[in-house]
């Protein structure tokens, strides 16, 4: 060996596993100088130590010089980049087809930030910052370039926020590795251009040939409709039996043209040229039916049956949707949990996950905006809402309306509001079409393997305003001009196959001249014929049907057998002594002599509706036990905590019961279960306010949905809302339950609406509600539900009650009409609830005769008992006004729903008058003793002996 050189310079002749080979003898030299080589010996001798071990270096097992003390802050540094690579690559990642220029830079993957030069990456080993690469790497500087590839290329990711370290380190090892990719071969690669030229090529169409019609088009994120195709092939290939759909207008068409199968002339029929044409699909054409009064086309949803196999087939469901946008989401879970849920046997229903998942496709303005997304979201790990994971898409076009992304969100991306509940999020540019195909793979594996909601925000654009007929280039002109000058996703798509020499030139015009063609056949198939004045069609002959005289009675010796099978216990529960007191009380209530409170009448009706074979599912924020502590169907076992459900273990129960404290939504929760009552119609549904305006905030499902859905797009629903409803003092929140709104809703026998005042009404409505369960004379119940009257004895009412007759819409008043003279009765007060039972009560202390005043309890307000009300006023002859009672002040409650149906009524010479609170802005007052005041004053008014005077009986 050469010996020249200075002793700095000579060490650097060593390197590799050379260096290690030195050391090693070095330090036998130190040892014993003869030991070694004399040449070694002579080179010791002269140099002395190599520099780097008296630089206090010390070398790894292969030889390669590990860090001195020097270079760790490097190495630090190092994996602090590659750390931010994985964490922030979204940042720099090239996930915008336009708009780019618009995002806050970031230097968080910049080697200067760490203070890094490519030298320092290049020195050092790859192992050190990757030691787990599936890929042969020699440093950092590739490492950190590879990675960059990986995570800040068209896809991007977030999971850092998923705590869950297994579910974390499968979500690295997919990135890492590539393995959630997608790989098409040539021929896959060609079929998916002819799909983008498919969506273009419609949407085309309908621009040109229904001009300046709103279709809310799909163009700038075309992509999305290759990937609903992958990832329902791969649900098929699963047998997964139901996919269940929802999504808003945008790009709603397209979608229903070619991923539910919705044929193009049906669609072509919806759009109009003139008010007296209209465009009739070709014979054959397949049907699909809405409801009487119709919906727009972006609107309406469908269903496709797609076979995998001789037995078995995956139903694909597209919700109907109103344009408030995310609203059909909670709609959508709850179709997906109806059809995992098995309810044929007794206690809780048996839920699947792999019978169906939901897919939700959101706006990217209206995922952060509408809070009902929030409230969906948290319901998806909740016993009594999980659906196993949901595959969520934001269709991001940049624009909400005409509201840039600054003016719309606090945060940087629509998709952030995921990471409160530990989503894993995608951001794919939808101009890479296997990147998005990609991102739907990924998606998909993940909801199948961890069955927990999944992310993709699908970053493209919006090619017109909003719907068409807007236009964008006033509100946003730099980002248009730059839209303008983009090819289509077909186009960018044929290029990048052109550069790999998988198709050639015109490939792409070869095929939108073939899709056109194709088109125009559909299209010139179809009669365009003359017509009259369009108007609504007839309503079904099961919506017009009467339920009055529904048969709801149980034999008695059967409700006594129910009765006692809810009070046995498991073996060694040990239940809360005082609680168990009461509950043994309702034992005795069917006993001759004794009377059935509320309670009991409900855990009555719902063990004879289970006898009877049909599900229920009730939830509500403190249903298990009752906001009023009164329902109590979920036991606590004081020593153990577990639960215990005494219909769960009733032996005559053939069906399941499902009872769920619910999160502290109205909106999501509402929606969710309207879902569940359509798709599982055979179910009775109920949702219970804790306290009756709580509804309120679920306002817009009760508009758009279950008063409308029928009437909308044949959408039935026979759900039960259970409302607490009554004035005592409580205050503006807890008084009314905005019975008017309800009835300002109600028409054509959309639902009924009641409020009853005895445990045996409360039973046999809830059993009719069962029995038109899957019927076509199913329909909603809105429930006006008690409060103070839940233990007034004046509700309970004895066993023969529950074992004869049928719901009564109209009843007499106890108190009053009982052996009334009929031709000295001048004034008929009619009302409904607890205003009612306080007349009551006041009449029996009272010493006064109340000869010239009878009355009547309107059980159920809507449909009105308009028939049975005139035939009972037929037996007055002396009749001289109806008089309406109620708590509520006079613009609210029921008053201006009856006031023309009474008026109606009147002969010559009679009046009707209301009595009440007057109009107010707020339903109640909030000091408890105004209240009596108040309260007092209508019963006192109410129960007066003529017109306008002033009874005797004091208050």
């Amino acid at each position: 060996m050469s010996k020249q050189g200075s002793t700095q310079n000579f060490w650097e002749i060593f390197h590799g596993p050379n260096m290690g080979y030195i050391e090693e003898q070095f330090e036998q030299y130190e040892n014993d100088p003869s030991a070694v080589d004399p040449s070694l010996k002579e080179i010791f001798d002269e140099h002395g130590a190599p520099d780097w071990m008296e630089g206090g270096t010390a070398l790894e097992a292969n030889g390669v010089a590990a860090p001195s003390k020097g270079d760790v802050v490097k190495i630090t540094s190092a994996l602090k980049l590659v750390e931010a690579i994985r964490r922030h690559g979204h940042l720099q990642a090239n996930i915008y087809a336009v708009g780019s220029d618009e995002r806050p830079k970031t230097n968080l993957l910049d080697l200067e930030t760490y203070g890094l030069q490519e030298k320092d990456l290049e020195e050092m080993p790859a192992e050190w910052v990757w030691p787990e690469s599936p890929l042969k790497l020699d440093n950092a500087l590739q490492v950190v370039n590879t990675l960059k590839e990986k995570y800040a290329g068209t896809i991007s990711f977030e999971f850092g926020h998923v705590n869950n370290e297994d579910e974390r380190e499968w979500l690295q090892e997919k990135v890492d590795t590539d393995s959630y990719k997608v790989s098409l071969e040539n021929d896959e690669k060609k079929q998916l251009l002819y799909r983008l030229a498919e969506v273009e090529g419609f949407e085309n169409f309908l621009a040109k040939t229904f001009v300046a019609q709103k279709r809310f088009s799909i163009e700038g994120l075309d992509v999305m409709v290759p990937m609903l195709d992958h990832i329902i092939q791969s649900a098929s290939g699963d047998r997964i039996k139901n996919i269940m759909m929802g999504m808003a207008h945008r790009g709603r068409l397209n979608v229903l043209a070619h991923i539910l199968g919705k044929p193009y002339d049906r669609i072509f029929s919806e759009f109009h040229h003139s008010p007296d044409k209209e465009l009739v699909p070709s014979e054959g054409s397949t049907g699909i039916n809405y409801g009487w009064t119709g919906d727009v086309k972006y609107h309406f949803g469908a269903r496709r049956e797609i076979e995998n196999g001789e037995q078995s087939a995956t139903r694909v469901t597209m919700s109907h949707n109103p344009s408030h946008l995310e609203y059909v989401n909670p709609v959508v879970e709850g179709f997906t949990r109806a059809a995992q849920d098995d309810r044929t046997e007794a206690g809780y229903a048996k839920m699947d996950d792999d019978e169906a998942f939901g897919l939700l496709i959101h706006g990217d303005a209206a995922f952060i905006g509408e809070g009902v997304v929030a409230e969906t979201l948290n319901m998806s790990d909740l016993p009594g809402y999980r659906t196993g994971g949901t595959v969520h898409i934001i269709a991001n076009n940049l624009v909400g309306f005409t509201t840039n992304r600054k003016d719309g969100r606090s945060t940087r991306y629509a998709s952030d509001l995921a990471k409160g509940f530990e989503i894993p999020i995608v951001h794919v540019n939808a101009d890479d079409p296997i990147a998005c195909l990609s991102a739907m793979a990924f998606a998909y594996e993940y909801r199948q393997k961890f069955h927990k909601d999944f992310l993709i925000d699908l970053v493209g654009y919006r090619r017109f305003g909003h719907n068409e007929m807007d236009e964008p280039r006033s509100t946003q002109p730099r980002l248009y001009k730059e839209i303008d000058e983009h090819g289509t996703a077909a186009a960018v798509f044929e290029k990048q196959l052109q550069e790999d020499s998988v198709v050639s030139d015109g490939t792409l015009e070869e095929m939108k001249e073939e899709i056109e063609n194709k088109l125009k056949d559909v299209y010139n198939n179809m009669d365009e014929h003359e017509t009259e004045a369009p108007d609504v069609k007839d309503r079904p002959s099961g919506v017009e049907q009467d339920l009055d005289e529904l048969e709801t009675a149980v034999d008695l010796e059967r409700l006594r057998s129910l009765n006692e099978g809810m009070l046995k216990r498991p073996e060694g529960f040990n239940g809360f002594k005082k609680l168990e007191k009461i509950l043994k009380r309702r034992g005795k209530m069917l006993d001759d002599g004794e009377k059935v409170d509320w309670a009991t009448a409900e855990a009555l009706a719902f063990a004879s509706i289970l006898e009877d074979g049909k599900p229920i599912r009730i939830t509500g924020q403190d249903t298990e036990r009752g906001t009023f502590a009164h329902r109590h169907m979920v036991l606590h076992d004081v020593e153990t905590g577990e639960t215990y459900c005494p219909l769960h273990g009733l032996e005559q129960a053939k069906a399941s019961f499902d009872i769920h404290n619910s999160p502290l939504s109205e909106a999501g929760v509402i929606g969710f279960e309207y879902g569940y009552s359509v798709q599982a119609p055979e179910s009775l549904v109920i949702w219970e306010a804790q306290f009756g305006d709580f509804a309120n905030a679920g306002q817009v499902i009760f508009d758009q949905f279950i008063s409308a859905g029928r009437a909308k797009w044949d959408e039935k629903s026979n759900m039960v809302f259970l409302l607490p409803h009554g004035y005592e003092g409580q205050g503006p929140e807890h008084s009314s339950a905005r019975l008017e709104r309800f009835l300002q809703l109600a028409a054509e026998n959309n639902w009924t609406v009641a409020n009853v005042t005895s445990s045996a009404q409360y039973f046999h409505l809830l059993r009719r509600q069962a029995a038109i369960s899957n019927q076509e004379e199913a329909r909603p119940l809105v429930l006006m539900t008690p409060k103070s009257l839940l233990r007034n004895q004046r509700i309970a009412v004895e066993g023969q009650e529950f074992s004869e007759g049928h719901f009564q819409s109209i009843m007499k008043q106890p108190g009053l009409s009982e052996d009334k003279d009929k031709e000295k009765v001048t004034s008929l007060l009619l009302g409904s609830g607890k205003i009612m039972v306080e007349i009551e009560d006041k009449v029996e202390n009272s010493d006064q005769a109340f000869e010239t005043i009878d009355a009547v309890r309107v059980e159920q307000i809507y449909p009105f008992p308009e028939k049975h009300l005139k035939e009972i006023l037929e037996s007055y002859p002396n009749l001289e006004e109806l008089v309406w009672v109620q708590e509520e002040p006079q613009n609210m409650g029921s008053w201006y729903f009856v006031e023309g149906i009474l008026h109606k009524l009147l002969k010559e010479g009679q009046i009707h008058r209301y009595v009440g609170r007057p109009h107010r802005a707020s339903p109640s007052v909030g000091e408890p003793n105004i209240h009596k005041t108040e309260q007092n004053r209508i019963i006192h008014e109410a129960l007066q002996m003529s017109k306008g005077g002033k009874s005797n009986e004091g208050n």
